[in-house]
């Protein structure tokens, strides 16, 4: 019942999105464009489950229109090892927010990972909840988020998960230049098997026109995991990214 609701009013965020497109908005975000994103492709070096040198990429897409803003992001990173293994993470989230104050929103949010580095192989999450941008200036924006939503886990010994978690969140951006800057990201979806915990640190320098070079950090936490299994990977990569 509680997956239901949580899926009945993350469709009803969504359809919602074609009335408010009709209400106009910002003479400056219609100058812009409702269309945002960036793609990335760079190196990874894995330790934690695996020790091995292997490619990342990634993707983000926003459209914002009104007090209504869509993205979809994806990323996948993978490679041969000596034993001709190749070990494979994919990640795909989409997420809608409606904003009904400058401060506060509503959000949707649905992800799913499959992660052969961990114990926890596959995941896929769905939650609702409440988003508040403590600090919004041009400089400094720094969101908090509070939600409910449901969980499925498919482990590594064969087993399944599944239930109700609590998620939070936490994203700060500091803007140095108009495309260089530090992004922070935290993430925690807690339930009664398992609390998993993504932090994502991420430094972003200006190259050339609407290219940057990315240095990026990024630990991934499962408090439960089956035997022989490590609970913690991290992951540090060097990309290079186009914004447009």
């Amino acid at each position: 019942m509680l997956r239901k609701c949580i899926l009945m009013a993350a469709i009803v965020l969504a359809a919602n999105t074609g009335f408010a497109q009709g209400a106009g908005g910002t003479a400056a975000a219609e100058e812009e464009g409702p269309w945002s994103g960036s793609v990335s492709l760079g190196y990874l070096s894995t330790s934690g489950n695996t020790d091995t040198q292997t490619y990342n990429t990634a993707f983000e897409i926003t459209f914002t229109k009104n007090k209504w803003s869509h993205t979809l992001n994806g990323a996948a990173n993978g490679n041969e090892d000596t034993d001709v293994h190749i070990s494979e993470a994919y990640q795909v989230g989409w997420k809608t927010d409606y904003n009904f104050t400058e401060h506060d929103y509503l959000y949707g949010l649905v992800n799913w990972r499959k992660d052969r580095f961990s114990g926890v192989v596959e995941q896929l999450s769905e939650s609702i909840g409440y988003g508040r941008r403590l600090i919004n200036t041009p400089a400094h924006l720094l969101s908090a988020e509070i939600g409910v939503g449901y969980r499925d886990a498919d482990l590594s010994d064969g087993s399944q998960e599944s239930g109700a978690i609590i998620r939070g969140g936490l994203d700060y951006t500091w803007t140095f230049t108009e495309k260089s800057g530090f992004d922070q990201h935290i993430s925690v979806e807690s339930g009664s098997d398992n609390t998993y915990i993504e932090w994502i640190s991420a430094l972003r320098a200006s190259l050339i026109g609407d290219f940057a070079m990315v240095l990026s950090y990024t630990v991934r936490h499962n408090t439960d995991v089956p035997a022989g299994s490590e609970k913690t990977d991290k992951l540090t990569a060097i990309s290079i990214e186009y914004a447009f």
